[in-house]
Order: C-alpha cells, then sequence, then structure tokens
C-alpha cells in the first residue's frame, strides 16, 4: 500500500512539471486566437459599404456623419494582406467618390455621379468639385456644419494592422523556436501564415500542428512532411480561391454581408 502511494505521488509530481510546462501553450493559443477575431470582427465592421445617393443626403441632414473623405479611386493596392484598411485617394478634383463614417463606426460610400435631383446653391467653389452630385453632397456638408470633419475612415487601421503584425510575430517566432512541426516543415508553415489571406493560415496552423499539446508521436522526418514548396503553392493557390470565393458570396449575399474590397 505504500509503494503504491509513493508510486501515485511520484506520478502526480511528473505530472505537474509537464502540465505547467505546456500550459503556456494553451494560453498563446487562446490568445492568438482571440487577436484574429478582435481584428477579423473589426475588419468587417468598418470595411466601406457601397450606399445611394438619397442615404448620403440623408445622414448629412440627420447630422450623422463623424467623418468623410472624398476622392477618385480606393487605396486598395496598398492594403495588407490580411484585414486592411481602406481609404479614399484624389488625383485632383474632390470626387466623384464620397466616403463617410457614422456614430457607429460603420463605413459608408457613394458615387455621387448617379443622383435622382440635386440643388445646387452656389454656395462652394464648384470648380474644385467632380461635377454636380459633388457640389450638392459639398454644400450640404457646409449647411450643416460638417464641412470640418475632414478625416481617415477607419481610425482603427493601426490597431487592425498592429494586431495581424502581433499574431503574425507570435506564429514565425513558435515556428523558429518551438517543437519542430510534425505535418510539415517550418518553412512549409511559413509560406502558409504569410501567404493565405485573413491570416487563415494561422488558424490551419494551429487545427494541424496542436504545438500546444504534449507530443504523442515523434515528428515525421523531413522527406514524409510537407515542405517548404509545397506550402508556397499552397498559398497562392488560396489566393486565387478566396478571391473567387469571395466574389461569388457577395454576388451571393450582397454587399451588407461580403463588402467589396476593391469597391469603385
Amino acid at each position: 500500500m505504500r509503494l503504491d502511494a509513493r508510486c501515485d505521488d511520484a506520478i502526480m509530481i511528473d505530472d505537474i512539471p509537464a502540465g505547467r510546462r505546456w500550459h503556456w501553450w494553451t494560453v498563446l493559443r487562446l490568445g492568438v486566437v482571440a487577436l484574429w477575431l478582435v481584428a477579423a470582427g473589426t475588419a468587417w465592421w468598418t470595411a466601406p459599404r457601397q450606399q445611394s445617393y438619397d442615404q448620403a443626403e440623408a445622414d448629412l441632414a440627420a447630422g450623422h456623419v463623424v467623418a468623410y473623405q472624398w476622392g477618385d479611386r480606393w487605396d486598395a493596392d496598398r492594403r495588407t494582406p490580411w484585414f486592411g484598411t481602406a481609404d479614399l485617394e484624389s488625383s485632383g478634383t474632390l470626387g466623384p467618390l464620397f466616403g463617410w463614417r457614422t456614430p457607429d463606426g460603420r463605413v459608408w460610400w457613394t458615387d455621387t455621379t448617379y443622383f435622382e435631383q440635386v440643388t445646387i446653391a452656389g454656395s462652394v467653389r464648384e470648380a474644385s468639385y467632380a461635377g454636380p452630385g459633388a457640389i450638392g453632397i459639398a454644400e450640404q456638408l457646409q449647411a450643416a456644419g460638417l464641412d470640418s470633419r475632414s478625416a481617415a475612415l477607419q481610425p482603427l487601421g493601426n490597431l487592425i494592422a498592429g494586431t495581424g503584425l502581433a499574431a503574425a510575430v507570435v506564429i514565425i517566432g513558435v515556428l523558429l523556436t518551438g517543437p519542430a512541426p510534425v505535418l510539415g516543415t517550418r518553412w512549409f508553415w511559413f509560406w502558409l501564415v504569410c501567404l493565405v489571406p485573413f491570416g487563415l493560415g494561422i488558424l490551419w496552423w494551429l487545427a494541424r500542428e496542436h504545438p500546444w499539446a504534449r507530443a504523442g508521436s515523434p515528428p515525421a522526418s523531413p522527406r514524409q512532411r510537407s515542405r517548404g514548396p509545397l506550402g508556397f503553392a499552397l498559398g497562392l493557390v488560396a489566393v486565387l480561391l478566396s478571391s473567387m470565393l469571395l466574389l461569388v458570396l457577395g454576388r451571393l449575399l450582397g454587399d451588407w454581408w461580403v463588402p467589396r474590397l476593391d469597391a469603385r
């Protein structure tokens, strides 16, 4: 009986350090998933969505514009590969695109070349704007006392980018200094984490590798594991497939659920 008790005590003593040794992996996993959820949710909520000219007028009349921008294109080419933000750019006159942010943090935009009717009072410098629709919006901004609210449409852009960067640094650090991956080499997962859009490569790594759990079997030999070139190829395929999927879902579900990433 005493021998059994000693054996049980020894087992408990051995288990405690092992549990503590791997406990921080669980915390790290939950932290990375939380960062991903925050970045994804914020990016989706604040993504620009198209609205009508009439809705822009209604929000201006109600004073529901906390920030606005003019431009003729979106800076989509400069977005980060995960959860990028969007701002309007202008190469000349103001417009024809008008974007605005409402108090709930949502971002909307409209093309001022499409309208049913517009009344121009001549209270703004018309040569500065791209057409009568833009002039009408500018006059309403001035009349509502909102013309001083020109600012970034997505002020949380730095937070979103920083969240994605923090998650990437953590994962790459684990790949370099943590246990050897079982299903793929370090280069295999490096390319997937960096190339797969929206940080989904991180979720794939967390689901497949389980670096926080106790190893039940030794890692496979390098020849049996997926290597870097395969990870690079899969990353490129994921980019192509995600673009096609977003296009299809956007047509089926509409701009509300799947915001256009390159709205023009």
